[in-house]
């Protein structure tokens, strides 16, 4: 049964993880350290009730396996990224680079590879949790002709005179923000990787991938040379310049 007794949803003080996993084994493991870690848990066997259980509950985070019945991992994945910003770690076998990265173009927030230690996931669950809840302090960045929405998630870039919303993915909007809180300040692909795409270990080159792809972007809406690269260290984001 993936639904528990309505007592266990008593705790509105805890955060809500919704366990989506077909093996049952590992759904009770990851269940059980959660709790202990004082955790309201959810669980769902398929991608269908995974979907269903998203959106009548409104986790705060999801732990998503890829091989699943009815509906995978990656489907789930784009449905939640659909609807909004639900931090989602997958937690799954598939542990090639391509697997990884498909993750992460999707939206993953961080990325597990079976078999792994229960300790380690509820530790990675709260690092995405404390950022997504830094996220959440909201307010809203300003920089050049940038408008930073921290709570609605959305851009905007001044164009004579006229606001231009930017449709940015969500990592794409992140590394946006992270800049935007230091402009001028010189970034890391390390410190990109782990501020805004977390698990991807190994994966520095992702990062110049996004950044390319925000910046043609910005370049498009008429706020070309904001984001510039820094030859053998990294990015950075001008601001009065």
């Amino acid at each position: 049964m993936p639904w528990k007794d309505a007592a266990h949803y008593s705790l509105a003080m805890s955060d809500l993880v919704l366990i989506a996993e077909d093996d049952l084994e590992i759904a009770e493991i990851l269940d059980a350290y959660f709790v202990r870690e004082g955790f309201r848990t959810v669980r769902a066997a398929d991608g269908r009730t995974a979907i269903d259980l998203h959106l009548a509950l409104k986790p705060d985070i999801i732990l998503l396996d890829v091989k699943m019945p009815q509906l995978d991992g990656w489907e789930v994945l784009a449905e939640v990224r659909r609807r909004g910003n639900t931090p989602v770690i997958m937690v799954t076998a598939l542990d090639t680079d391509i697997d990884r990265l498909q993750g992460l173009r999707i939206g993953a927030d961080d990325y597990v590879v079976k078999p792994f230690n229960p300790v380690e996931v509820v530790a990675r669950a709260k690092a995405v949790l404390r950022r997504a809840g830094a996220a959440r302090f909201g307010g809203v960045l300003r920089v050049d002709r940038l408008t930073i929405d921290l709570d609605s998630y959305v851009v905007k870039a001044e164009t004579d005179g006229k606001p231009l919303l930017l449709q940015l993915t969500l990592t794409e909007f992140r590394i946006l923000a992270h800049m935007a809180r230091m402009p001028n300040k010189v970034f890391s692909r390390g410190e990109l990787v782990d501020a805004c795409l977390p698990g991807a270990d190994a994966l520095d080159r992702t990062v110049d991938s996004h950044v390319s792809n925000l910046r043609k972007k910005l370049d498009t809406a008429g706020v070309e040379g904001l984001l510039l690269g820094v030859r053998g260290v990294g990015y950075r984001l001008l601001a009065g310049q």
